[in-house]
């Protein structure tokens, strides 16, 4: 599969959509998933078009990695989950639906029922305020 330089991530960086912005610099970006599993499901993204993790130059990952990190700590303070799952997939039969590669940021609490997608887009309002809980810990 080739690149696809209209998918809605390559928009985002783009400035063509919109995002509700956690973190950026010039390597990555990270914003609320718009879809999320749970208050606070954060993405994070290089500023690389690539499909997949296979593809993505070597000089992005120490970028990806400490943004995963640091986004990871402040959910960790701003909802107090007792689990925080890193999710990245690779390709359609891996559930990957996006095709610009992409990691999934969730906090995760015993009890709760989550669903691999959500199946409803959130209110930007809602996903403005559970932003601003996340980015106060950065």
């Amino acid at each position: 599969m080739t690149y696809n330089n209209e998918n809605i991530f390559a928009r985002i960086i783009k400035g063509e959509a919109d995002c509700v912005k956690i973190l950026e610099n010039d390597y990555i970006l990270s914003f609320m998933d718009v879809m999320p599993q749970t208050p606070g499901h954060t993405l994070v993204i290089p500023k690389y078009g690539t499909e997949n993790i296979f593809d993505l130059p070597e000089e992005y990952f120490i970028h990806l990695m400490d943004a995963k990190q640091k986004i990871a700590k402040a959910i960790k303070k701003a909802y107090a989950p007792t689990g925080v799952m890193i999710m990245q997939l690779n390709g359609k039969e891996a559930g990957q639906t996006v095709f610009h590669l992409h990691f999934h940021i969730i906090p995760r609490k015993e009890g709760l029922n989550y669903k691999f997608h959500s199946s409803e887009i959130a209110d930007f309002k809602d996903l403005r305020r559970e932003a601003e809980k996340i980015k106060k810990w950065l």
